[in-house]
């Protein structure tokens, strides 16, 4: 497709809320980079491929199965896909990161996720961008986005908790 052509990139945000830990806690759990398969139990791989977890330029290798999305579709029944840490920013509880490779769909896909602080407790927050993802809507990848940022929220308060 020419360049003048290409619709434009698709951009989503998706918060969820933490209701008694506070943010300095939940912070730690979600700058490991190399760690976030133990929060989403729809990434069951999360490994380090390259670098030092938390320091822009590492990579890590993400792998799961069909999303719900892909249920029907031609899509692998496994996906996988490269992540680079872009940047992070701890006195901000902050992070970005893009996919430099896989075999899921998400072109130019980059993220921004950051801990929000709240009088009582913290929130989550998953900022993406990516090009339109071939048989997907906006509102499929808005779905499966909010899906998995309030299972993860909910399995760090749970953790914290404890």
């Amino acid at each position: 497709m020419p360049h003048d052509q290409r619709q434009p990139k698709w951009e989503g945000k998706a918060c969820a809320e933490i209701r008694s830990p506070k943010a300095e806690q939940v912070w730690p759990l979600l700058e490991d980079f190399f760690g976030l398969h133990k929060w989403l139990p729809a990434l069951p791989t999360c490994l380090p491929v390259q670098g030092v977890s938390g320091q822009p330029g590492c990579v890590r290798y993400c792998a799961g199965v069909k999303t719900p999305v892909d249920l029907e579709s031609d899509q692998p029944a496994h996906w996988s896909c490269k992540q680079q840490l872009l940047s992070i920013d701890p006195s901000q509880m902050t992070l970005s990161y893009c996919n430099i490779d896989g075999n899921i769909g998400f072109n130019s896909y980059i993220a921004t996720m950051r801990v929000l602080l709240k009088e009582d407790g913290c929130s989550i927050e998953w900022k993406y961008e990516v090009e339109p993802i071939e048989g997907w809507t906006l509102k499929d990848l808005d779905m499966l986005i909010g899906t998995d940022l309030q299972e993860m929220a909910s399995r760090m308060e749970a953790s914290l908790n404890q």
